[in-house]
């Protein structure tokens, strides 16, 4: 396996292998791996010839007062980890390669970023869609895979690509949940001991929609209020939001025809958590 730092050296040796016509597959991530990670790269290492990720914690993505200083980083296990997943390449860049002096280039996608956490957090989707574009150039994959649990940021990825005739497919993996049913994430490290059952109210609530629906509901206000209920009863949370949208559009719908996707924030003590299902799909916890 080999490590990459430098943006020239990556670029030449995407190249190279796009000369010899071998697939590349792609993903990015911000590192501090758990098993919803190495599931990509197990999608990737069948979807391609050479399986590249990349590890940058991006600070274009993080506003004043979040997590960027603290967000977890063990380089060296990640590396050991993607060894044993048959990852190829770790591309893996300083900031100063990233956004050299005088950098003022940023990418927006306008529609889809404008609810849920593009509410709360409006500067972040610019950073992601500007660092994956970057990531694009610099890789230059055939196929980028993401997670669905960060679900606003699979459609905001794919909308990019489409409206910017970027040659690459950008697929979508099912989000990996704990034992408890948690979807894992970097930050459920930061979760104490007594926070974690209230943690679980997001995907218990989330089981309440779903059952709602599969028993007739499709007005999304009784929906929504049901899940809301349900997650402030539980100690230290505290919702960003709990909406339903169109799967596509990520606009809100006040009733469920199409494809839909409930979608949720919640902070639960420091840890801001982000969940969601799309109705109709199954659900196994």
């Amino acid at each position: 396996m080999r490590v990459i730092k430098s943006v020239k050296e990556m670029q030449e040796f995407s190249d190279s292998l796009r000369n010899r016509g071998e697939k590349i597959a792609f993903v990015p991530t911000m590192g501090y791996f758990h098993h919803g990670h190495l599931s990509l790269m197990d999608e990737g290492r069948k979807s391609g010839d050479c399986l590249i990720i990349s590890i940058y914690v991006n600070p274009t993505q993080f506003g004043p007062g979040e997590d960027l200083e603290k967000y977890p980083r063990d380089f060296e296990t990640d590396r050991e980890l993607s060894e044993e997943r048959g990852v190829d390449v770790i591309f893996c860049p300083s900031n100063s390669e990233m956004y050299p002096e005088h950098y003022q280039t940023f990418v927006d996608v306008e529609g889809v970023t404008r609810n849920l956490c593009g509410l709360s957090r409006p500067y972040h989707f610019r950073g992601v869609t500007t660092i994956c574009a970057k990531l694009f150039n610099i890789v230059k994959p055939h196929v980028a895979i993401f997670g669905k649990k960060d679900f606003q940021q699979l459609v905001t990825v794919q909308r990019m690509a489409a409206d910017l005739n970027m040659d690459i497919e950008v697929i979508g993996m099912p989000t990996v949940r704990e034992s408890d049913g948690l979807a894992m994430s970097s930050r459920n490290t930061y979760l104490k001991k007594e926070e974690r059952e209230s943690a679980l109210s997001l995907i218990r609530s989330i089981k309440l929609a779903k059952e709602l629906y599969d028993n007739g509901e499709r007005k999304t206000g009784k929906i929504i209020e049901e899940a809301q209920k349900f997650i402030e009863e539980h100690p230290y949370t505290k919702i960003d939001y709990v909406k339903i949208c169109d799967a596509a559009t990520m606009n809100d719908i006040e009733y469920i025809e199409g494809e839909a996707v409930l979608a949720l924030a919640v902070e639960v003590g420091i840890t801001r958590l982000i969940d969601n299902y799309v109705f109709g799909n199954p659900l196994d916890i």
